[in-house]
């Protein structure tokens, strides 16, 4: 007989519909269909180390838990933005507490590991390396980056992807059938579910129960859900955005890398996509002046004036108006003519100087303000360049003695720089003349 008193609520959609199996969970088929490394894992029965890298809501802690299942080990779970050394020291006493009574293992799961400090990461290596616990962690940040080398060392690295809108559609009519199997929902209506998720599982069941919470406010009066309904219900979703962690770095690698390749349209799209998910727009335009630098330079010099003038137009007008001259910048850069001659050549000479013996200036180009300078050399047998033929004082060197021409900036033959190529060729021309006639 159930408790007229019990007032416990039920859980949330997202963990009702946690998989209780391998054979239930959607997604990730890289790793858990048949042949595939975790499938494997976890067939074989014998557990080891691992990370889970990916993106919020794919499924790391469900897959944590299951490998306990799938290898009969205790469970223990600790979260790295709550816990601290005492949660630590506690998880390591009750696994020694197992293994001292029950002769059983156990699985430690951190969640967020990249949120424990070097000591925090540490203090685990003993007890893997002894085997008192296989260590499983998850992290949406580059292991490489947030987790200690002799830690990472001893672990699988494991990599989930966003669940598809396939595999969400799947999960939708799992969440459907459970939550609310009297109503119906329209194919658009669907779509819009979806596309809200952005990829996330766990966000697409918070949003199927937001949407069974809604129709619930209103009785009994509806039964058929559209587009229109789950736009009102919902509340304004947010892209999936780190400001300091992959999703950051890994955007604007992707919108540097477009104007890099000449795609407007894809460069447009990683712009906009960033200001959608928060990214600050005087980030973007010091990034956008740095590609016209870096990847434009001389074959079109007005990309590098265009960038300049939208970030000054965002100063001057804020956003969203200040917003449009970034773009256009944007689109500019990704259509200009391409050239990192300059940039390679400013690399080249600074790793040059880095590595090289200071080195005099002669004597022809340095400054004679005094008398004594002067009766020193200083400045003497000096060409002036304005007063020679072209403009140029042929066969003259400002190198110091004994180093050659080295030669760094090479134009490319496209844009501007083809007419500069042009010019350097003619000056060389005359060096070898001058040359010739001594």
């Amino acid at each position: 007989m159930s408790n007229l008193f019990d007032s416990t609520p039920p859980p949330p959609l997202a963990e009702a519909l946690r998989p209780q199996t391998i054979g239930e969970v959607i997604g990730q088929t890289h790793l858990l269909a048949t042949g595939k490394p975790l499938n494997l894992a976890f067939g074989s029965g014998q557990p080891h180390s691992m990370i889970l890298w990916g993106p919020p809501g794919v499924g790391k802690t469900t897959l944590a838990r299951l490998s306990a299942k799938a290898f009969d080990r205790d469970f223990i779970a600790i979260s790295a933005v709550l816990a601290g050394v005492k949660e630590i020291r506690e998880a390591i006493e009750k696994a020694q507490q197992s293994m001292a009574q029950y002769g059983r293992q156990t699985i430690l799961f951190v969640d967020e590991i990249h949120r424990f400090n070097k000591s925090q990461q540490d203090a685990l290596l003993p007890h893997v390396e002894s085997g008192l616990f296989t260590f499983i962690g998850a992290t949406t940040e580059n292991p490489s980056f947030e987790v200690n080398s002799a830690l990472l060392s001893r672990a699988q690295v494991y990599v989930l992807k966003s669940l598809n809108p396939a595999e969400l559609k799947q999960l939708f009519v799992r969440a459907h059938q459970h939550a609310m199997p009297a109503i119906e929902f329209e194919d658009k209506a669907i779509d819009s579910l979806i596309n809200n998720a952005d990829g996330d599982a766990r966000r697409l069941l918070n949003l199927v129960e937001q949407i069974a919470n809604a129709i619930s406010g209103k009785g009994n009066q509806i039964t058929n859900i559209d587009q229109a309904f789950v736009d009102n219900a919902l509340t304004v979703h947010a892209r999936r955005f780190d400001k300091g962690g992959d999703q950051f770095y890994d955007q604007i690698s992707a919108l540097h890398k477009s104007v890099r390749g000449s795609n407007a349209d894809a460069a447009l799209y990683w712009f906009c996509r960033m200001l959608d998910g928060g990214a600050d727009p005087r980030y973007l335009a010091r990034r956008i002046i740095r590609m016209a630098w870096e990847d434009i330079g001389l074959a079109d010099p007005r990309a590098i004036q265009l960038a300049n003038d939208a970030a000054q137009t965002f100063e001057r007008l804020g956003s969203p108006e200040g917003e449009l001259a970034l773009g256009q910048a944007v689109i500019y850069l990704a259509v200009a003519s391409k050239s990192n001659a300059s940039y390679k050549a400013f690399n080249a000479a600074r790793a040059y100087v880095a590595n090289d013996q200071s080195q005099s200036v002669p004597n022809h180009l340095r400054n004679a303000p005094t008398k004594l300078m002067k009766e020193l050399g200083h400045g003497k047998e000096y060409r002036y360049a304005h007063d020679e033929a072209h403009g140029y004082a042929a066969g003259e060197s400002y190198l110091p003695e004994g180093m050659s021409e080295p030669h760094w900036y090479q134009p490319v033959s496209r844009g501007l720089e083809t007419q500069i190529a042009e010019k350097m060729a003619f000056l060389r021309k005359l060096d070898q003349e001058a040359k010739n006639n001594n």
